[in-house]
């Protein structure tokens, strides 16, 4: 009997051997050079990873397919401008073994649900398309002609255009999600969800309603020069290993670094740069100079008791907030003091869990500095209050006059390399009224201008079968959204589920009554065309626009690239009523980009500037104070602090990322950084709370949330004791997806709030 969509979506419950040891007080170095040799000596063939190393984020070369941090705009390390997780990131997508027909013949899904994500990674390159039909047990081969035929036949059958989901994970390059949403808003509907809407949508909204422009303000550039960097809610260590030589830089310059986390990530506190021969002898460089060990969800609580300690030495003495800068360019600043007057400081810092002499020690590098940047990642955005989280770290930045000046401003810290391009260019389920008309005025239909799905209201509406086609452009959807067991119901309610990939991952065994695995070309990979072998481009989290090129031959001659599996399914299902001849585009990238210079603001002479070594800057306003708002300037904003209390035996429970993980993907079993080797199935708990329940280190419990009345389970996670926050847990995702609701997510945004789960934990019997 066949598994069901809950079971083939779960993580395997089978413990690894779980071995746990003091967490080391260094970074980088030696250990990150071993770890990295060590994957990709085991995965990849070592001329390709010779190639690899010489041209990944190289001026000229091609875009690693991780992280979304920036490279320098001037000269680059001639060692090689990568990072551990970077070169682990190529282990994974340029792997040796291709699988295929054979492979999957042999395989059933049933039988490689059961393997763990790491085996399901690690399986290999997918080699050529593949097909499950109804009620089938095993995949089979599909030639790419038959698949876009049937994709175009689906989506052709549905009652409304709004019965389809089209997904698009951070990877894609600007041209392949340009093409993407054309051809989506073409057939008719605007549903457009992507990881944007899971991780930094909450940014995103925050920062357009406050400064007028979704994206930070600040360039490598500033981080050097910066007086005090904010680090909260992150680890750069592993999820963006080289932004720590930015932070390093900042430091030699003079710069101070707070960093606000509830857990103490070795990244942050130490780093020994391995393109420094010098460092790594003499044992690195400590980063942070004040430490704030703040409870979950407590950054709003934190912030609030900094303002008013702020208020009150303006008011004593003066001299503290930038009038000029206030006066001159911002909005809502006498409704905001008014606001913060009704809070009381210490129940503020009570909530925040942070200590008045941790406090004071932050305080005083705020209040005696004003070139500030915050850098945050999703410890501040999955929250059900996360929009509140950003729109208060503005209000910081805004009475320092932190903005738009050297040295200061927002970083939100994105994802994946091209998640802010995506965007730029058109993914977007609510895009703006002047990009839909800039998009009839060149293509000649008329797009939608309802709204449609987000990650969240996709997920509902293929439960509810309202919508009856999903179509994913990369990543791991099952992985990587919320409430595991319901979101697996909704794709199985599909009547298809198709996947474009670059490998087996939990997603392509999660299926409608029939799927569709489109394998893709890698990043690294050359991409050849009638043309010649094809440029894209990609724009990392600083806003620079830079090209990508592969250098590797496709691991197989039945792979295709991204651009033209969108333009094959395009052409399959429009056919003869499409205004656009999408062929064409496949054949020629430059085409693409000459489109995108036409519709989107910013890319004038798109061609011609990509050429640049270094790429090119886009538009923003809040660089230079030029506040795009619909006030005209940057706007103070009135937010409440975090309402939800913990009952008796209570925690809130954050997921996290495992060192040997970035986001769905895991490259291996071993969190280096805290300690914890072998076993991702943990829980970390503060002792005391484990003393309180009668727990002992490695007891196997379970693992409960309750939700507007449901009950959610996670069965079998062994305790680990760990320095974090009373009250407070930390687990991996995807193992704890499971327990995170569908319906409790950021107001405005709709990220999940998977940062701060209430659950219970009893001992496994």
């Amino acid at each position: 009997m066949s598994k069901t969509p809950e079971n083939r979506a779960a993580t395997s419950e089978k413990f690894t051997n779980l071995k746990v040891t003091n967490p080391p007080k260094n970074s980088v170095g030696f250990g990150a050079l071993k770890s990295a040799v060590t994957q990709v000596s085991k995965y990849m063939k070592p001329i390709d990873a010779l190639k690899i190393s010489g041209k990944i984020n190289q001026k000229g070369g091609f875009d690693c397919p991780g992280c979304a941090w920036p490279d320098p705009d001037d000269d680059r390390s001639a060692l090689g401008e990568y990072c551990e997780n970077g070169m682990k990131a190529m282990a994974e997508e340029a792997q040796k073994n291709t699988i295929g027909a054979d492979f999957f013949a042999k395989h059933s899904v049933d039988d490689l649900s059961d393997l763990s994500d790491f085996e399901i990674g690690k399986s290999g390159r997918l080699a050529e398309p593949m097909y499950l039909a109804k009620g089938a047990t095993h995949y089979k081969p599909i030639s790419w002609e038959d698949a876009f035929n049937k994709v175009g036949t689906h989506l052709n059958a549905l009652n409304s255009p709004d019965e389809a989901v089209f997904y698009t994970s951070g990877r894609t390059t600007n041209e392949a999600a340009f093409l993407y949403q054309l051809f989506v808003r073409e057939f008719g509907t605007a549903n457009l969800p992507d990881c944007s809407n899971m991780c930094h949508e909450a940014s995103g909204k925050a920062l357009s309603q406050t400064l007028g422009i979704g994206k930070g303000s600040v360039t490598l550039e500033d981080l050097y020069k910066a007086e005090v960097v904010m680090v909260i809610g992150q680890n750069p260590g592993t999820n963006h290993p080289r932004m720590l030589t930015a932070l390093e830089k900042c430091k030699k310059n003079g710069g101070k670094i707070i960093t606000i986390n509830p857990l103490k990530e070795v990244g942050l506190m130490k780093f020994t740069n391995p393109q420094s021969p010098f460092k790594m002898l003499t044992g690195g460089t400590q980063l942070t100079d004040v430490f704030v060990p703040v409870t979950i969800n407590g950054d709003v609580a934190l912030f609030k008791a900094i303002l008013l300690k702020l208020l009150e030495k303006e008011e004593e003495e003066g001299n503290v907030f930038d009038k000029t800068f206030i006066e001159e360019h911002t909005s809502g600043y006498d409704t905001f003091i008014e606001d913060l007057r009704r809070f009381n400081f210490k129940e503020c810092l009570e909530l925040s869990g942070v200590s008045l002499e941790t406090f004071n020690s932050v305080f005083d590098l705020v209040l005696n500095n004003d070139k500030i940047i915050v850098c945050w990642a999703m410890g501040l955005t999955q929250h059900e209050n996360a929009v509140d989280n950003i729109r208060e770290v503005v209000n910081l930045l805004l009475l320092k006059g932190s903005i738009g000046k050297e040295g200061a401003g927002t970083c939100p810290v994105r994802g994946h390399s091209n998640v802010q391009g995506d965007r730029t260019v058109g993914i977007w389920e609510a895009a703006p009224q002047a990009f839909l008309d800039k998009i009839e005025a060149k293509y000649g239909f008329k797009p939608t201008t309802k709204h449609g799905y987000s990650v969240i209201e996709a997920i509902d509406g293929m439960y509810k079968k309202e919508a009856k086609v999903f179509f994913g452009l990369g990543g791991n959807f099952i992985s990587a959204v919320p409430d595991t067991n319901y979101s697996a119901q909704a794709l199985a309610n599909c009547n298809l589920t198709v996947h474009v990939s670059t490998k087996l991952n939990r997603s392509h065994l999660v299926t409608g009554k029939e799927a569709l695995i489109l394998p893709c070309l890698g990043r690294a990979e050359k991409d050849y065309q009638k043309t010649g072998i094809q440029t894209q481009s990609v724009e990392n989290s600083m806003g620079v626009v830079s090209s990508t090129k592969g250098i590797l031959e496709p691991c197989s001659d039945k792979i295709i690239s991204e651009v033209a599996v969108v333009c094959g399914i395009a052409n399959a299902t429009l056919k003869a009523r499409s205004k656009i001849d999408w062929l064409a585009y496949k054949d020629d990238y430059a085409l693409v980009r000459n489109d995108i210079e036409e519709v989107v603001d910013g890319f004038k002479d798109y061609n011609t500037r990509l050429k640049q070594p270094s790429g090119f800057y886009l538009p923003n306003g809040a660089r230079i104070r030029d506040f795009k708002t619909k006030t005209g300037k940057a706007n103070f904003t009135v937010n409440k602090l975090p309402e939800w209390k913990l009952k008796e035996k209570e925690l809130v429970m954050m997921t996290v990322r495992s060192h040997d993980q970035f986001n769905t993907t895991i490259y291996g079993l071993d969190d280096r950084y805290r300690g914890i080797f072998n076993e991702r199935r943990i829980i970390m708990m503060n002792k005391e709370d484990m003393k309180e329940r009668g727990l002992v280190e490695q007891q196997v419990v379970n693992l409960k949330s309750e939700f507007n009345g449901v009950i959610r389970t996670a069965d079998k996670f062994k305790v680990v004791g760990y320095d974090i926050p009373k009250n407070c847990c930390a687990t991996y995702f995807p193992e704890a997806n499971v327990l995170v609701p569908l319906d409790n997510y950021a107001h405005t945004a709709k990220t999940p709030a998977s940062k701060s789960i209430v659950i219970t934990v009893e001992a496994f019997k």
